[in-house]
Protein backbone atom coordinates (compact mmCIF):
# COMPACT_ATOMS: atom_id res chain seq x y z
CA UNK A 1 0.00 0.00 0.00
CA UNK A 2 2.74 2.57 0.82
CA UNK A 3 4.08 1.87 -3.06
CA UNK A 4 0.39 2.78 -4.21
CA UNK A 5 0.52 6.09 -1.87
CA UNK A 6 3.80 6.72 -2.90
CA UNK A 7 2.96 6.45 -6.76
CA UNK A 8 0.11 8.43 -6.55
CA UNK A 9 1.83 10.81 -4.66
CA UNK A 10 4.49 11.44 -7.12
CA UNK A 11 1.94 11.77 -9.97
CA UNK A 12 0.29 14.27 -8.21
CA UNK A 13 3.18 16.06 -7.95
CA UNK A 14 5.04 15.83 -11.09
CA UNK A 15 1.44 15.87 -12.96
CA UNK A 16 2.32 12.32 -14.60
CA UNK A 17 0.02 10.11 -15.81
CA UNK A 18 0.37 6.57 -15.89
CA UNK A 19 -0.10 4.90 -19.46
CA UNK A 20 -0.46 0.87 -18.71
CA UNK A 21 -0.99 -2.10 -21.27
CA UNK A 22 -3.09 -4.83 -20.53
CA UNK A 23 -0.28 -7.41 -20.49
CA UNK A 24 1.35 -5.02 -16.85
CA UNK A 25 1.43 -6.80 -13.91
CA UNK A 26 -2.10 -6.46 -12.24
CA UNK A 27 -0.60 -4.30 -9.55
CA UNK A 28 0.46 -1.51 -12.58
CA UNK A 29 -3.00 -2.16 -14.00
CA UNK A 30 -4.09 -0.92 -10.47
CA UNK A 31 -2.45 2.32 -10.16
CA UNK A 32 -2.25 2.79 -13.76
CA UNK A 33 -4.99 6.52 -15.04
CA UNK A 34 -5.37 4.72 -18.12
CA UNK A 35 -4.75 0.58 -19.47
CA UNK A 36 -5.64 -0.39 -23.38
CA UNK A 37 -4.18 -2.17 -25.95
CA UNK A 38 -2.06 -0.69 -28.61
CA UNK A 39 -4.52 1.45 -30.42
CA UNK A 40 -6.17 2.56 -27.24
CA UNK A 41 -2.59 3.93 -26.14
CA UNK A 42 -1.86 5.36 -29.10
CA UNK A 43 -4.57 7.47 -28.86
CA UNK A 44 -4.09 8.28 -24.90
CA UNK A 45 -0.50 9.06 -25.66
CA UNK A 46 -1.56 11.48 -28.32
CA UNK A 47 -3.43 13.64 -26.52
CA UNK A 48 -2.30 13.36 -22.83
CA UNK A 49 -1.68 16.89 -21.38
CA UNK A 50 0.49 15.86 -18.97
CA UNK A 51 4.01 16.93 -18.06
CA UNK A 52 5.30 13.59 -17.48
CA UNK A 53 4.28 10.66 -19.50
CA UNK A 54 5.49 6.89 -17.59
CA UNK A 55 4.50 4.16 -19.88
CA UNK A 56 3.64 0.70 -18.03
CA UNK A 57 4.83 -1.11 -20.88
CA UNK A 58 7.88 -1.87 -23.16
CA UNK A 59 10.24 0.44 -25.35
CA UNK A 60 8.56 0.47 -28.47
CA UNK A 61 5.11 1.87 -27.32
CA UNK A 62 6.99 4.31 -25.03
CA UNK A 63 8.82 5.90 -28.33
CA UNK A 64 5.55 5.83 -29.87
CA UNK A 65 4.16 8.10 -27.41
CA UNK A 66 6.98 10.54 -27.94
CA UNK A 67 6.50 10.29 -31.45
CA UNK A 68 2.43 11.14 -30.98
CA UNK A 69 3.81 13.79 -28.16
CA UNK A 70 7.09 14.82 -28.84
CA UNK A 71 6.30 17.90 -26.43
CA UNK A 72 6.04 15.92 -23.57
CA UNK A 73 8.64 14.12 -21.14
CA UNK A 74 7.96 9.92 -21.92
CA UNK A 75 9.54 7.78 -19.44
CA UNK A 76 9.80 3.96 -18.81
CA UNK A 77 9.92 1.71 -15.58
CA UNK A 78 12.64 -0.45 -17.48
CA UNK A 79 14.67 0.13 -20.26
CA UNK A 80 14.87 -3.64 -20.55
CA UNK A 81 11.77 -3.88 -21.22
CA UNK A 82 12.47 -4.49 -25.12
CA UNK A 83 10.04 -6.89 -27.91
CA UNK A 84 11.02 -9.82 -29.22
CA UNK A 85 8.63 -9.20 -32.37
CA UNK A 86 10.42 -5.76 -32.97
CA UNK A 87 13.58 -7.14 -32.37
CA UNK A 88 12.85 -9.98 -35.05
CA UNK A 89 12.64 -6.89 -37.84
CA UNK A 90 16.55 -4.92 -37.65
CA UNK A 91 16.26 -1.99 -39.26
CA UNK A 92 18.94 -2.13 -41.72
CA UNK A 93 17.45 -5.77 -43.02
CA UNK A 94 13.98 -4.10 -43.42
CA UNK A 95 15.64 -1.23 -45.44
CA UNK A 96 17.24 -3.93 -47.51
CA UNK A 97 14.07 -5.64 -47.79
CA UNK A 98 11.91 -2.69 -48.50
CA UNK A 99 14.71 -1.38 -51.38
CA UNK A 100 14.10 -5.04 -52.84
CA UNK A 101 10.42 -4.61 -52.99
CA UNK A 102 9.97 -0.21 -54.24
CA UNK A 103 6.72 -0.35 -55.07
CA UNK A 104 5.37 -1.57 -52.07
CA UNK A 105 3.06 -0.09 -49.79
CA UNK A 106 4.29 -0.73 -46.39
CA UNK A 107 2.04 -1.05 -43.38
CA UNK A 108 4.15 -2.49 -40.24
CA UNK A 109 2.69 -3.79 -36.96
CA UNK A 110 2.85 -1.10 -34.00
CA UNK A 111 5.16 -3.97 -32.54
CA UNK A 112 8.13 -2.47 -34.27
CA UNK A 113 10.81 0.33 -33.48
CA UNK A 114 10.97 3.68 -34.57
CA UNK A 115 12.77 3.62 -37.24
CA UNK A 116 10.74 0.58 -39.22
CA UNK A 117 7.21 3.53 -38.07
CA UNK A 118 9.65 5.92 -40.02
CA UNK A 119 10.36 3.57 -43.01
CA UNK A 120 6.27 2.91 -43.32
CA UNK A 121 3.47 4.44 -45.01
CA UNK A 122 1.22 3.53 -42.41
CA UNK A 123 1.14 1.61 -39.22
CA UNK A 124 -1.85 -0.80 -37.81
CA UNK A 125 -2.69 -2.80 -34.51
CA UNK A 126 -4.43 -6.04 -34.36
CA UNK A 127 -7.32 -3.59 -33.47
CA UNK A 128 -7.48 -2.26 -36.94
CA UNK A 129 -5.19 -4.15 -39.33
CA UNK A 130 -7.71 -5.31 -41.45
CA UNK A 131 -9.26 -1.87 -41.64
CA UNK A 132 -5.97 -0.30 -42.66
CA UNK A 133 -5.09 -3.13 -45.52
CA UNK A 134 -8.43 -2.64 -46.43
CA UNK A 135 -7.69 1.36 -46.70
CA UNK A 136 -4.41 0.91 -48.70
CA UNK A 137 -4.07 1.66 -52.26
CA UNK A 138 -5.43 -1.13 -54.26
CA UNK A 139 -2.98 -0.75 -57.39
CA UNK A 140 -0.10 -1.30 -54.85
CA UNK A 141 1.43 -4.47 -53.54
CA UNK A 142 1.35 -4.92 -49.64
CA UNK A 143 4.42 -4.91 -47.76
CA UNK A 144 3.31 -6.10 -44.36
CA UNK A 145 5.57 -6.40 -41.27
CA UNK A 146 7.16 -7.37 -38.76
CA UNK A 147 4.64 -10.34 -37.70
CA UNK A 148 3.56 -12.99 -40.15
CA UNK A 149 0.74 -14.48 -37.84
CA UNK A 150 -1.25 -11.40 -37.88
CA UNK A 151 -0.23 -10.52 -41.84
CA UNK A 152 -1.50 -14.41 -42.45
CA UNK A 153 -4.95 -13.69 -40.65
CA UNK A 154 -5.40 -10.72 -42.15
CA UNK A 155 -4.47 -12.15 -45.84
CA UNK A 156 -7.40 -14.69 -45.24
CA UNK A 157 -10.46 -11.64 -43.99
CA UNK A 158 -9.35 -9.02 -46.63
CA UNK A 159 -8.64 -11.17 -49.45
CA UNK A 160 -5.31 -9.03 -50.41
CA UNK A 161 -2.56 -10.63 -51.24
CA UNK A 162 0.91 -9.25 -49.13
CA UNK A 163 4.57 -10.02 -48.63
CA UNK A 164 5.23 -10.68 -45.29
CA UNK A 165 8.07 -10.10 -42.99
CA UNK A 166 9.06 -13.25 -41.19
CA UNK A 167 8.54 -11.98 -37.50
CA UNK A 168 6.95 -13.09 -34.60
CA UNK A 169 5.96 -13.16 -30.98
CA UNK A 170 7.74 -15.41 -28.08
CA UNK A 171 4.45 -15.42 -26.56
CA UNK A 172 1.61 -16.01 -29.13
CA UNK A 173 3.75 -18.88 -30.42
CA UNK A 174 4.24 -20.94 -27.41
CA UNK A 175 0.52 -22.27 -27.17
CA UNK A 176 0.38 -25.65 -27.87
CA UNK A 177 -2.51 -26.98 -30.09
CA UNK A 178 -2.39 -30.34 -28.28
CA UNK A 179 -3.29 -29.00 -25.03
CA UNK A 180 -5.67 -26.78 -26.44
CA UNK A 181 -7.45 -29.67 -27.42
CA UNK A 182 -7.04 -31.60 -24.29
CA UNK A 183 -8.50 -28.90 -22.54
CA UNK A 184 -11.52 -28.42 -24.65
CA UNK A 185 -12.72 -31.56 -24.10
CA UNK A 186 -12.30 -31.78 -20.48
CA UNK A 187 -14.27 -28.41 -20.53
CA UNK A 188 -16.96 -29.14 -23.29
CA UNK A 189 -18.60 -25.84 -24.12
CA UNK A 190 -15.03 -24.01 -23.31
CA UNK A 191 -14.73 -21.27 -25.93
CA UNK A 192 -11.58 -20.65 -27.11
CA UNK A 193 -10.51 -17.12 -28.04
CA UNK A 194 -6.83 -16.13 -29.74
CA UNK A 195 -4.86 -13.22 -30.74
CA UNK A 196 -3.99 -12.96 -33.90
CA UNK A 197 -0.74 -13.33 -33.57
CA UNK A 198 -0.95 -16.97 -32.69
CA UNK A 199 -0.24 -19.87 -35.10
CA UNK A 200 -2.48 -20.60 -37.83
CA UNK A 201 -2.83 -24.47 -36.06
CA UNK A 202 -4.19 -22.52 -33.40
CA UNK A 203 -6.46 -19.72 -35.21
CA UNK A 204 -7.90 -22.87 -37.18
CA UNK A 205 -9.51 -23.44 -33.65
CA UNK A 206 -10.60 -20.32 -32.05
CA UNK A 207 -14.03 -19.55 -31.75
CA UNK A 208 -13.41 -16.22 -31.71
CA UNK A 209 -10.15 -13.89 -33.02
CA UNK A 210 -9.05 -10.51 -32.01
CA UNK A 211 -6.96 -7.75 -30.25
CA UNK A 212 -6.37 -7.87 -26.70
CA UNK A 213 -9.21 -5.06 -26.15
CA UNK A 214 -11.59 -7.36 -28.46
CA UNK A 215 -10.97 -10.37 -26.74
CA UNK A 216 -11.77 -8.35 -23.30
CA UNK A 217 -15.14 -7.13 -24.93
CA UNK A 218 -16.04 -10.60 -26.20
CA UNK A 219 -15.72 -11.94 -22.80
CA UNK A 220 -17.90 -9.35 -20.92
CA UNK A 221 -20.23 -9.59 -23.78
CA UNK A 222 -20.74 -13.16 -24.36
CA UNK A 223 -23.12 -15.01 -22.90
CA UNK A 224 -20.92 -18.30 -22.59
CA UNK A 225 -19.28 -19.02 -18.88
CA UNK A 226 -16.11 -20.77 -20.26
CA UNK A 227 -13.09 -19.10 -22.33
CA UNK A 228 -9.50 -20.45 -23.09
CA UNK A 229 -7.59 -17.50 -23.64
CA UNK A 230 -4.91 -17.82 -26.10
CA UNK A 231 -2.91 -14.22 -25.43
CA UNK A 232 -0.21 -12.94 -22.84
CA UNK A 233 -2.01 -13.83 -19.61
CA UNK A 234 -2.04 -10.59 -18.11
CA UNK A 235 -5.19 -9.80 -19.52
CA UNK A 236 -6.75 -12.31 -17.18
CA UNK A 237 -6.78 -9.63 -14.57
CA UNK A 238 -8.94 -7.07 -16.87
CA UNK A 239 -11.31 -10.19 -17.26
CA UNK A 240 -11.71 -11.15 -14.02
CA UNK A 241 -12.62 -7.96 -12.51
CA UNK A 242 -14.93 -6.57 -15.74
CA UNK A 243 -16.66 -10.48 -16.41
CA UNK A 244 -16.38 -11.79 -12.41
CA UNK A 245 -18.41 -14.38 -13.25
CA UNK A 246 -16.59 -16.25 -16.24
CA UNK A 247 -14.12 -19.07 -16.04
CA UNK A 248 -11.34 -18.35 -17.50
CA UNK A 249 -8.57 -20.72 -18.37
CA UNK A 250 -5.14 -19.63 -19.96
CA UNK A 251 -4.18 -21.38 -22.39
CA UNK A 252 -1.16 -23.68 -21.92
CA UNK A 253 2.23 -23.22 -24.03
CA UNK A 254 4.43 -26.50 -25.09
CA UNK A 255 6.34 -26.49 -22.45
CA UNK A 256 6.02 -26.98 -18.62
CA UNK A 257 6.99 -22.96 -17.97
CA UNK A 258 5.47 -19.30 -17.76
CA UNK A 259 5.91 -18.59 -21.49
CA UNK A 260 2.12 -17.32 -22.15
CA UNK A 261 3.69 -14.09 -19.80
CA UNK A 262 5.65 -11.95 -21.97
CA UNK A 263 9.36 -11.36 -19.93
CA UNK A 264 9.70 -7.64 -21.51
CA UNK A 265 6.34 -6.96 -20.18
CA UNK A 266 7.05 -8.01 -16.57
CA UNK A 267 10.21 -6.32 -16.21
CA UNK A 268 8.50 -3.51 -14.96
CA UNK A 269 7.38 -3.48 -11.33
CA UNK A 270 6.44 -1.41 -8.38
CA UNK A 271 9.08 -0.60 -7.09
CA UNK A 272 10.74 0.27 -10.76
CA UNK A 273 7.40 2.39 -11.83
CA UNK A 274 8.06 4.41 -8.43
CA UNK A 275 11.75 5.01 -8.86
CA UNK A 276 10.60 5.94 -12.64
CA UNK A 277 8.49 8.60 -11.41
CA UNK A 278 10.64 9.93 -8.87
CA UNK A 279 14.25 10.02 -10.96
CA UNK A 280 11.82 11.12 -14.23
CA UNK A 281 13.81 8.34 -15.97
CA UNK A 282 15.23 6.48 -17.59
CA UNK A 283 13.72 8.98 -20.60
CA UNK A 284 12.43 7.65 -23.94
CA UNK A 285 13.55 9.62 -26.94
CA UNK A 286 13.66 9.91 -30.69
CA UNK A 287 15.64 11.19 -33.28
CA UNK A 288 13.86 14.50 -34.74
CA UNK A 289 14.15 13.27 -38.53
CA UNK A 290 12.83 9.66 -37.37
CA UNK A 291 10.18 10.88 -35.12
CA UNK A 292 9.06 13.15 -37.88
CA UNK A 293 8.78 10.00 -40.64
CA UNK A 294 6.98 8.26 -38.17
CA UNK A 295 4.86 10.60 -37.05
CA UNK A 296 3.26 10.72 -40.73
CA UNK A 297 2.83 6.68 -40.51
CA UNK A 298 1.26 6.23 -37.30
CA UNK A 299 -1.13 9.64 -37.62
CA UNK A 300 -2.16 8.30 -40.60
CA UNK A 301 -3.10 5.16 -38.66
CA UNK A 302 -5.15 7.11 -36.27
CA UNK A 303 -7.02 8.87 -38.87
CA UNK A 304 -7.85 5.94 -40.89
CA UNK A 305 -9.02 3.98 -37.30
CA UNK A 306 -12.02 6.65 -36.95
Amino acid sequence: MDLFEKINRLKREKNAVILAHYYQESEIQDVADFIGDSLELARAAQRSTADLICFAGVHFMAEGAKILNPGRKVVLPDLRAGCSLSDSCPPARFRAFKEANPDHFIISYINCSAEIKAMSDVICTSSNAIKIVEKAPKDRPILFAPDRNLGRWVMEKTGREMTLWPGSCIVHETFSERKIIDLKTGHPGARLIAHPECEESILRLSDFTGSTSQLLKHVIESPDPTFIVATEAGILHQMKKRAPGKNLIPAPPTQNCACNECPFMKLNTLESLARCLEAEGPEVTVPSEVREKANLALTRMLEWSI
